[in-house]
């Protein structure tokens, strides 16, 4: 059978860009800053904003999703405490009540779990090697694609037209 023919879809990362990265040093400071910034203002809007948005949900998504790359795939870290699957249950949950015409809103076990995720890829970003980094975010980016092209795994949320 002949697969579609589609556009490849654009990468923010490449190879390249990956080797380029320091092997040693973590990200640059103003980089994890800006990232960082970006994720706790979304979750803040997911907790308790006026309207909360499809990006301050996709940039918390993004968070658990580089977590889950670096326990499930790149195996760097663990998550003894099983808080990845609950935080990805719960943004499954706002996503949904979100497309039933509901706020777009975190519940109070998906606030603990969500934040929990954000505070331990703060931790990492600020110990792991800059290479380590752009390798996840290439890994987590191809998973994110294949999720699209319908190849998911057993625990994998699509939320589409958010």
């Amino acid at each position: 059978m002949k697969k579609p023919n589609r556009q490849p879809r654009p990468k923010r990362y490449t190879l390249l860009d990956e080797l380029a990265a320091s092997p040693t040093e973590p990200l640059p400071e103003a980089w994890r800053v800006g990232q960082l910034t970006k994720m706790y203002e979304a979750l803040h809007q997911l907790e308790q904003g006026d309207q909360p948005t499809p990006n301050d949900w996709r940039l918390c998504s993004d968070a658990v999703n580089l977590v889950e790359t670096l326990v499930v795939d790149m195996k760097v870290c663990q998550d003894d405490s099983g808080l990845l699957m609950d935080a990805i249950t719960a943004l499954a949950m706002a996503g949904r009540r979100n497309k039933e015409g509901k706020t777009l809103r975190l519940d109070g076990a998906g606030i603990v779990a969500v934040r929990a995720i954000l505070q331990d890829y703060s931790d990492l970003i600020e110990v792991l090697p800059a290479r380590v980094m752009v390798r996840c975010h290439r890994l987590t980016e191809k998973r994110l694609h294949e999720i699209l092209d319908g190849k998911k795994r057993p625990h994998d949320v699509e939320i589409v037209d958010l």
